[in-house]
């Protein structure tokens, strides 16, 4: 090798110690950066040139180090990890979010539930019995049964009210994937031409995992990467970005839509049903469909409970109340009316006035007060209303409780999916110290070796003949 040579493989040396102090730098400024993956400088040595006629056939040392590309120490196993937990936790926590809502909703046990309010309003029958002749009695039972239906359509509104805000909140989350995978789009473009043109484009990349990971949290959205350096996000297992181009989610129906209607995730040009595969969508869709049966959303099927709760009490006091006499004198009249074109939960009433109460039968005396006893004894009943009542509550709360184990069960999975990420990609400063003080250590060397070199040659240059003159 000439001596020129073994300057410029010096200056390799240089060069590529630098290179590795850059890198080490932007590791240690990014060691608090969320989403950051660490960078490593990949080198390799350049090889020594071929014998030929002007090296005398002797045998030469390489021509020092190059520094090939900064290696991005991502895991796409562990990436995909991370993004498959999200969805599976974004599913759980809408899903018991909502739950924990409806059981809210019941207030049960506690006095303000409708436990305590049947137990009120069977307690002022057995008043009215005891006191026929008393009008305070009377109007206690009606104030009860007002308490009744009235926490009742209370209770149903607000589950209306909880399944508009669900709604609402799938319709964000929808225009968060749209933005997320635009911006994903973009990131493909910019990604495929620096790479194409020789560049390191890995913060760009980093930025691109940091929305993939959003739009699985919120969609279920699975990642397949392209040997371009792109990748093709895909939702139910159709493709909402592939490369540059978009295909824009919407949800049907509107934001004016009640409880009961069916709302569906949708692809836009062209058109289709989207099926996610989990994430915040998903789970917010399952708790947001119709009644069904007791299989439906979540919210309708508790709300669709009320109305049967409603039914059953009002068949049960009816059915005893029609064989009496009220105050006016009048037969065959129903305790609890409802209008059967609308939810049971929000038309159940009781008597507009204590006239209309029957205490006692067709054929009892003044003081009959048979019907009241009877139906103050409809709460002990094995079909009673108290019994309809207990096995709502316990359903919803067992569903609830298992929606919370569920999300917490998630959870740690997420969590030990981005400290199994972490543990790979996240930045050490102590393995970050060490390798800023090789490189410089490494770039002090090589620029000794550049002045012996720089020295040898001003020798050869400037002092050579100057023997014998």
């Amino acid at each position: 090798m000439s001596t020129f040579g073994a300057l410029n493989t010096a200056y390799r040396g240089l060069t590529a110690a630098q290179q590795g102090m850059n890198v080490a730098g932007q590791n240690i400024a990014n060691a608090a950066t969320e989403g950051y993956t660490r960078q490593r400088v990949e080198q390799s040595s350049v090889s020594a040139p071929a014998r030929g006629l002007f090296s005398g056939g002797a045998l030469q040392p390489g021509q020092g180090v190059s520094v090939d590309a900064i290696a991005r120490l991502g895991n796409s196993f562990l990436d995909g990890g991370v993004r498959s937990t999200s969805a599976q936790a974004g599913y759980a926590s809408v899903r018991s979010s909502a739950l924990q809502g409806i059981e809210g909703i019941l207030r049960e046990p506690g006095d303000n539930g409708i436990s305590t309010a049947l137990h009120g309003f069977w307690s002022a029958w057995q008043g009215a019995a005891a006191q026929p002749s008393q009008d305070g009695p009377k109007g206690l039972l009606l104030n009860a049964a007002n308490s009744v239906t009235t926490k009742v359509s209370s209770a149903y509104q607000a589950l209306d009210s909880q399944w508009t805000s669900v709604r609402g909140q799938a319709q964000d989350a929808v225009t968060l994937v749209n933005a997320a995978a635009a911006q994903v789009a973009t990131y493909n473009t910019t990604i495929r031409s620096t790479l194409a043109a020789g560049g390191s484009a890995n913060e760009l990349i980093d930025a691109r995992a940091k929305l993939t990971e959003k739009i699985a949290g919120l969609a279920g959205g699975t990642v397949r990467e392209q040997a371009d350096g792109t990748v093709d996000v895909l939702v139910g297992g159709n493709a909402l970005v592939t490369g540059g181009s978009v295909r824009t989610l919407a949800l049907s129906g509107s934001p004016s839509d009640r409880m009961g209607s069916p709302v569906q995730l949708l692809w836009k040009d062209p058109a289709g049903v989207a099926a996610p595969d989990g994430g915040e969508l998903a789970g917010a869709l399952s708790v947001l469909a119709p009644a069904s049966g007791g299989s439906g959303g979540a919210i309708a099927e508790a709300a669709e409970s009320y109305n049967k709760f409603s039914s059953a009490l009002a068949t049960a006091v009816n059915a005893v109340h029609r064989s009496g006499i009220t105050g006016s004198g009048a037969t065959k009249v129903d305790f609890f009316t409802t209008n059967g074109t609308g939810p049971a939960a929000l038309s159940i009433s009781g008597p507009a006035d204590m006239a209309n109460i029957a205490l006692k039968g067709s054929t009892g005396g003044a003081l009959d007060t048979s019907i009241a006893d009877k139906i103050s004894q409809l709460g002990t009943g094995a079909n009673s209303p108290d019994k309809v009542w207990s096995g709502i509550v316990t359903g919803i709360g067992v569903q609830s409780r298992g929606a919370q184990q569920h999300q917490a069960l998630t959870t740690a999975a997420q969590a030990s999916a981005l400290t199994g990420r972490a543990s790979q990609t996240s930045v050490s400063l102590d393995e970050e110290n060490v390798s800023l003080l090789t490189n410089q250590h490494a770039y002090q060397a090589a620029a000794r070796v550049m002045t012996a070199v720089d020295e040898a040659l001003d020798v050869l240059i400037n002092r050579t003949g100057l023997v014998g003159r």
